[in-house]
């Protein structure tokens, strides 16, 4: 695989070679977008400038990722009619896709951007209920693939035991890969118990969760996270905070970071592609504290764009360069 993403100060050096990266999407997503001038109950309610994206957390990382210059293989679970049409959703985006088929019906989320207020209304589904068998499926298709980087980005569906996570990062053990989750509550503490983490990414209240107790300021935060790397079970965490930055901590440093002023359009995806971003710079060959800095690039062009599209390219190298120098 190719990254050719420039990382020095003049563009001059590009990365030749990417390791292989594999997302896994339990819970995939048909998201669509519109704008309407007012939302109200009742009345219908007129939609313009309609869009459609395969969505999901480990799709959207896959997508950013091509966006990039690199490609990743999207492992997902997705049945019934509208599977097939996330299926042709990604061959749209040319991301290399497996699906692992179930029963169930892949779910469909919805944002409504309201031009008069410039509110932005998200309809996310619960989506289908797994079967045990399903996720067995998932596992077996997992042991068959060979990645350098397997990301798991996605809440848990119904049917799914809080421990799933678990027996994915001891499949990616026994395929020698890297295992980067991005996930919240129950299964990301049964996954940390469980160990063998390389990378995770909470929110900041995802973070204050998973401690149990608030933390006030970055300060704070990095060495909260510092310490919860030094117990183990997780090599390094990237805890974002919204336009206030995000915090690095790894065994040798916490660094904290604030993010270039922008003018958000919609948050959706934003969480992903900081994922992807700092994925695709560790897999290119990237410093921990480079990859940071590409992924907080990557999650802020994101929120440049409207509804659920993601990041455009052009913008984060835009924004990586400026990140480099503050």
């Amino acid at each position: 695989m190719v990254g050719t993403i420039a990382i020095g100060a003049d563009r001059a050096r590009e990365r030749d070679f990417m390791k292989a990266i594999v997302t896994l999407t339990l819970n995939p997503a048909i998201d669509g977008s519109s704008e309407a001038e007012t939302v109200r109950h009742t009345n219908k309610v007129r939609t313009s400038n309609e869009r459609y994206d395969p969505g999901g957390g480990g799709i959207n990382v896959a997508r950013v990722v091509q966006e990039l210059g690199g490609e990743a293989l999207a492992l997902y679970m997705a049945g019934g009619a509208t599977g097939d049409v996330l299926d042709s959703l990604l061959d749209e985006c040319r991301v290399p896709r497996r699906r692992v088929p179930i029963e169930g019906h892949t779910r469909i989320s919805h944002v409504v951007h309201e031009r008069s207020s410039g509110k932005e209304f998200r309809f996310v589904a619960e989506g289908p209920v797994l079967r045990e068998t399903e996720l067995a499926d998932c596992l077996a298709a997992l042991e068959e693939i060979d990645c350098d980087y397997l990301v798991a980005s996605g809440s848990l569906p119904r049917g799914v035991p809080e421990d799933f996570y678990g027996h994915v990062a001891d499949v990616a053990a026994r395929r020698g890969a890297r295992f980067v989750l991005d996930t919240s509550g129950p299964a990301l503490r049964a996954a940390l118990d469980h160990g063998g983490l390389h990378l995770i990414k909470p929110s900041h209240g995802e973070f204050e969760a998973l401690v149990g107790r608030e933390l006030d300021g970055p300060d704070a935060i990095a060495a909260a996270a510092k310490a919860f790397v030094a117990r183990g079970g997780v090599e390094m965490i990237a805890v974002t905070l919204g336009h206030q930055g995000a915090v690095l901590a790894t065994a040798d440093e916490a660094y904290c970071r604030d993010v270039p002023a922008v003018k958000a359009r919609s948050a959706v995806g934003a969480g992903d592609s900081f994922v992807a971003g700092m994925t695709f710079g560790l897999a290119s060959g990237m410093t921990p504290r480079e990859a940071f800095l590409l992924g907080m690039a990557a999650g802020t062009a994101t929120v440049l764009t409207p509804g659920t599209q993601l990041c455009r390219r052009e913008d984060v190298e835009r924004l990586f360069d400026t990140l480099k120098q503050g």
